[in-house]
């Protein structure tokens, strides 16, 4: 039996031990939007403190100017043994609708699912249960060798859920103490329970607000209609322009950077055998929309969209009220791919506007975020490490995927440690993160730490 083995067998034999920790720690409300919850984000950090200590890290938890960060650092076995840097969050959205949840949300429960128990807490598997999986995987090292096979060293945050306003300046302050040779991070899906999954690229976002001001005052219909500039007309109008009859988006230079998906991935992709049907049947529709010419997994993963996200002004109660108002607005949003500048998007999308707007409409923007797409290549030596402890524990190789939503840390950790990323994540898609009754599988969970514990082995 192997090293690797006899610490599988430790991990398998204390498994009960491993899921008691991870329910332990979804009891603490770690509510990151609610100030309210404060005391009870420092708990659930101090929790992953007293988790790492007794696992020869040495730990502790470091002020922000928000929520705090935990840092930890085990030596593993010295000499020339990679130094990984394992990247999550201990945060977790807040559980309203508390009325749709069958259980009380941080009230821990194990049921039975399709797949065998499943837990269901608000954070079992974004990101407490994940994180929890790869601490499953350190303790099993420690207690079979006494150490762990790599150098390791550990950043969890608590503000991922309110998009990490500290956590850039954080790690630009604590750059060189947080150097490492890859990050590894658990906070993403596997393609479906029987298929992992290592994520490969990630959309960016923009999100902007637009507000249109005209009148100096809201104006009876009648007597200003015909004469008076509607904002609201204004708006839409220009808004209506933004992609042609084909889903392609007009703003000029906005396709600058975007490369076409290689014909080896597109390969990859295709023996996926997506159901695009199943997938808008689930969510009451019936034919795919966006830009014509790409497969349904390429417009999800590998090309930039254009959303308009909201939309409002004027009169909005009961009954009639004919009145042309003096401001509209809209919120925007755009998601981008690798290669593509946010704030050329920004500038782009705001020369668009006032091109198509009448004289006298006033128009303000306000960014609520920006950030770009990342791609990771599949030949890192630690990506194809991950790939293979994948294709061991599940018997079937690793899905190279992408993902269309945005994670922002990876841009931030890419930029500031200059190091490749590992996204093995163990969720699947039916686990409701961010809604009531947010679960995630027991074998999901087992697997997830088993796979951990073989890619420290293959790279120690």
């Amino acid at each position: 039996m192997t090293g690797t083995e006899r610490v599988l067998a430790r991990l398998d034999a204390s498994f009960d031990d491993a899921e008691k920790r991870w329910l332990d720690w979804l009891r603490i409300p770690s509510v990151s939007a609610d100030p309210a919850h404060a005391p009870d984000i420092r708990r659930a950090a101090e929790y992953a403190v007293a988790q790492l200590a007794d696992l020869g890290f040495t730990a502790s938890v470091r002020e922000t100017a928000g929520a705090p960060c935990v840092v930890a650092h085990h030596p593993g076995p010295g000499g020339d043994a990679p130094h990984l840097l394992y990247y999550g969050h201990y945060d977790v959205q807040p559980a309203e609708p508390l009325d749709l949840w069958k259980n009380p949300p941080f009230e821990p429960t194990v049921v039975e699912g399709p797949h065998g128990p499943r837990v269901v807490a608000r954070g079992s598997v974004d990101d407490k249960g994940q994180v929890a999986m790869w601490l499953a995987a350190f303790r099993a090292w420690h207690a079979e060798s006494g150490s762990l096979p790599c150098r390791v060293s550990v950043l969890l945050e608590g503000e991922e859920e309110i998009s990490s306003p500290n956590l850039k300046p954080f790690v630009s302050a604590n750059r060189d103490e947080l150097a490492a040779d890859a990050v590894v991070i658990s906070d993403t899906n596997m393609w479906d329970v029987a298929t992992p999954a290592l994520t490969t690229s990630l959309r960016g976002i923009v999100y902007i607000q637009v507000d249109v001001k005209a009148a100096n005052r809201d104006l009876h219909s009648g007597m200003y209609g015909g004469s008076a500039l509607n904002p609201i007309n204004a708006l839409v109008a220009a808004l209506g322009q933004l992609k042609d009859e084909t889903g392609r988006i007009r703003i000029e230079g906005f396709y600058d950077g975007v490369r076409e998906v290689p014909p080896e991935q597109k390969r990859q992709w295709e023996a996926l055998k997506f159901d695009e049907a199943r997938l808008l049947g689930d969510i009451g529709l019936t034919t795919g929309a966006g830009e014509a010419g790409y497969s349904a997994l390429e417009r999800l993963w590998a090309r930039p969209t254009c959303d308009i996200n909201g939309v409002w002004g004027g009169y909005q109660g009961p009954g009639s009220k004919t009145v042309i108002p003096a401001a509209a607005g809209a919120k925007v949003s755009f998601r981008l791919v690798e290669g593509q500048d946010a704030e050329k998007v920004i500038a782009g999308f705001e020369r668009f506007l006032r091109a198509r707007m009448p004289r006298d409409a006033r128009l303000d923007f306000t960014v609520f975020g920006s950030g770009t797409g990342v791609a990771f290549s599949t030949s890192d030596r630690f990506v194809q490490a991950a790939a293979a402890a994948l294709k061991v524990e599940y018997g079937r190789e690793a899905a190279f995927v992408g993902c269309g939503a945005s994670i922002p840390v990876v841009e931030t950790l890419q930029a500031e440690l200059h190091a490749p990323v590992v996204l093995m994540g163990f969720g699947l898609d039916d686990d409701q993160p961010h809604s009531p009754n947010e679960k995630f599988e027991v074998c999901c969970f087992r697997h997830g730490a088993r796979a951990h514990v073989r890619l420290l082995g293959l790279l120690g």
